[in-house]
């Protein structure tokens, strides 16, 4: 499935924001794709994930889509992912929001 914001009940969102010093961005940033590929693209319910970068360095938004809460739930659970937190946290705070599109409009 590609990754697209519709309105899907299928589907679930997982909206993280970490905030971290402009001079960590890239190595978070290299973090988050070493994860990405080796961890939860490995787990069951995930669909898709994107990271959006703020101009100012200061923010990566992580726009992750999943079957469901269930999946997400497991997710965080997963010892494998458990075990990135601590070095995800050495460079950022987080901030997370699970939650189902409620309004899109495109061209």
């Amino acid at each position: 499935m590609d990754p697209k914001i519709t309105i899907d009940r299928k589907v679930t969102t997982l909206v993280n924001t970490l905030t971290v010093e402009p001079s960590n961005q890239q190595a978070l940033l290299e973090l988050l794709r070493e994860n990405t590929k080796t961890v939860i693209s490995t787990l069951d319910g995930w669909i898709s994930t994107s990271f959006l970068v703020a101009k100012d360095l200061s923010r990566v938004v992580i726009y992750s889509q999943w079957r469901d809460l269930a999946a997400i739930q497991a997710m965080q659970a997963s010892p494998d992912m458990r075990a990135c937190f601590p070095r995800i946290a050495a460079l950022a705070t987080i901030d997370s929001l699970v939650a189902d599109v409620a309004f899109t409009h495109h061209s």
